[in-house]
């Protein structure tokens, strides 16, 4: 009985997801045309918070700081225009903090969580401190 279930929903639940996922798009992707600034400044950041700490190494640092760079980003690109202009410090340093925090437990740094929302919240205020009003 299991096998039969198996054969007859399965093939159909597939296409159903698929169906649902390329003739539906929601929303498009809320980053902007500068992520990759972002991402630059969000790696460099984490290198330096983590070479300050004495924690992780360069790489490690600097892909979470990109990926941080990359959430805050994306969550200022979910506001209006105005508002993108003129960023909010507490949504950049908020989102930065959240976003490293689950990027070092999904790395397996989950150890140092707090330390990894420091450097989050370090990152999301450079990047509000150096793109604010651009």
């Amino acid at each position: 009985m299991n096998n039969i279930l198996k054969r007859t929903l399965l093939p159909s639940l597939m296409a159903a997801s698929l169906a649902g996922v390329t003739l539906v798009p929601a929303k498009p992707a809320a980053a902007d045309d500068q992520v990759l600034r972002d991402v630059g400044i969000g790696a460099v950041t984490n290198v330096v918070t983590g070479a300050v700490r004495g924690h992780g190494s360069v790489l490690g640092n600097a892909a979470k700081g990109g990926v941080t760079g990359a959430a805050v980003n994306g969550a200022n690109g979910l506001r209006s225009r105005h508002h993108r202009r003129n960023r909010n410090l507490g949504q950049d340093v908020g989102v930065g903090a959240g976003a490293s925090a689950l990027t070092g437990a999904v790395t397996g740094d989950g150890r140092h969580t707090v330390g990894n929302a420091i450097d989050g919240a370090a990152v999301g205020g450079a990047i509000h401190l150096l793109t604010n009003h651009k």
